[in-house]
């Protein structure tokens, strides 16, 4: 879990409250920031942040039952096994070295039904397959699908793939943060849907977020 030069700590994510349990009592965020998320959670869950910046933590603190400062894999033994009902990684996954160990891990941190609720970017995003394919590029960029700090890429059939292989079951999957409809884009964006009879779709969203069971 890396922090970006962009970092921001004051985003509430609305577009991720849908993803959310209807019932959920101790709550593990990682990557909380200042705590801006937490504040959309019931506020009598018991909330539990990992935060990397130990400023931005700081600031998070008055909001959370504990706050752990560094990098997930340098403070999981301090989180209790088989306790948390709700974990939540919004742009999270993307910066893990071993995303593998990541899931593995975070799963036996959850109790039996609990929920795995995150956001992560989308590497089939129009913008990133048009640079590609029609540029031929691949450059990385201080913000965004290409910020410098992503080490993991997904696509909606990988990230699907990834989840089920670690014994997750989805509860709600679904691209956020579409594309702009703009008149420009548009009429080009649906011709290509039209004539490749959908097989972009995908390509529209910026991220996707979802809820998988444990």
């Amino acid at each position: 879990m890396l922090k970006p030069d962009s970092y921001s700590t004051g985003d509430q994510r609305l577009e991720m409250i849908p993803f959310l349990p209807e019932n959920y009592h101790r709550v593990l965020e990682v990557g909380c920031g200042e705590g801006a998320f937490s504040r959309n959670l019931s506020q009598t869950s018991e909330r539990w942040g990992v935060e990397l910046d130990d400023t931005v933590a700081e600031k998070a603190k008055p909001l959370f039952y504990r706050v752990l400062v560094g990098k997930y894999e340098q403070v999981m033994q301090d989180l209790p096994d088989d306790y948390f009902d709700l974990v939540i990684c919004n742009d999270v996954i993307e910066h893990m070295e071993d995303h593998d160990f990541f899931l593995k891990s975070v799963k036996t941190k959850m109790k039996t039904g609990g929920t795995l609720v995150a956001s992560i970017p989308n590497i089939r995003y129009l913008k990133v397959l048009f640079e590609l394919m029609v540029k031929k590029d691949w450059r990385y960029r201080p913000h965004g699908t290409l910020y410098t700090g992503h080490l993991r890429f997904f696509t909606r059939k990988s990230l699907l793939r990834t989840l089920s292989e670690h014994g997750f079951k989805i509860r709600k999957f679904k691209g956020i943060n579409r594309a702009g409809r703009t008149f420009l884009t548009f009429i080009p964006v649906a011709l290509l849907l039209v004539l490749t009879l959908g097989y972009y779709r995908d390509s529209l969203y910026v991220q996707y977020g979802f809820a998988a069971e444990k």
